[in-house]
């Protein structure tokens, strides 16, 4: 690659990176892209997810010492998310892979219909104890999601956003704490899998890194400034277009290969 097409690449990702830090779905745009510039599918991936850790790691940072993450339930989510990640980096060969694209607009159609349908939940903090059920519906959609996370990316940050709202009772602000700092360990299992794979393009991997990094602080100091109700609309619109972007993709023939088929040879 040249040094104008970096520098278009970067600017893309610190683009998606802002916006991503509300809405998440970061790979379904930066994986396409990278693709798109003629980057070799193996390593768009994974040099793709070597960046998306450090964006998770500065979409963090502007969080702590804010008091928008419940420490009571990270040690248990993080632990489910690790674990999660695991089985799914080792289901990559078993589970189907040219259902998921359909899966996954199916699934954000269904997250932005329940949005609209509770469109109070997540606005103002919840005077209410989520129920026992829900809470426990919670950790296991995490460790789900978390499978999910493992072997396929896309959109696994705005399913666990909106589990977060709906179940943990959190407002989208603190549901998108959560979820940043969750995706670190996500993000990271995959990349210690594609190091040892040895496909990770460093030099690109870290000028998009660096990117991706600013951009998530940047992301993640404007979701503290916006209103829960701001953040919802984002989110939604976000959603909204994603899912009918994947759905679209999913029924056009001749289509790319998704993500899932692309790392199928890794394992």
């Amino acid at each position: 690659m040249d040094i104008l097409q970096i520098i278009l690449l970067a600017g893309i990702f610190f683009s998606a990176s802002i916006v991503s830090v509300i809405a998440g779905s970061t790979s379904l745009i930066t994986v396409p892209v990278m693709l798109e510039f003629g980057i070799e599918p193996r390593t768009a991936i994974a040099t793709n997810m070597f960046a998306l850790t450090l964006m998770s790691i500065g979409g963090t940072l502007p969080f702590i010492g804010k008091k928008v993450i419940n420490p009571k339930r990270l040690p248990l989510l993080t632990v489910l998310t690790i674990v999660g990640s695991f089985l799914g980096a080792l289901l990559v060969l078993i589970l189907p892979s040219k259902s998921m694209p359909l899966i996954i607009s199916i699934s954000m159609i269904i997250v932005a219909i329940l949005s609209v349908i509770n469109r109070h939940a997540g606005v103002s903090p919840s005077q209410l104890i989520p129920p026992r059920i829900a809470e426990l519906a919670g950790y296991v959609v995490t460790f789900i999601l978390g499978i999910y996370g493992g072997f396929f990316s896309g959109g696994y940050v705005t399913l666990l956003t909106a589990a977060y709202v709906m179940l943990f009772r959190m407002t989208f602000v603190e549901a998108i704490a959560t979820t940043k700092f969750i995706n670190i360990f996500s993000s990271l299992i995959a990349t210690i899998i594609f190091l040892q794979q040895g496909i990770v393009d460093y030099d690109l991997g870290i000028i998009l890194g660096t990117t991706m990094f600013i951009g998530g602080i940047i992301g993640g100091r404007l979701t503290l400034k916006l209103s829960n109700v701001w953040l919802q609309r984002i989110y939604l619109t976000v959603v909204a277009i994603l899912a009918f972007v994947t759905l679209r993709k999913s029924q056009t023939p001749n289509q790319p290969a998704s993500t899932i088929d692309l790392l199928t040879p890794l394992a």
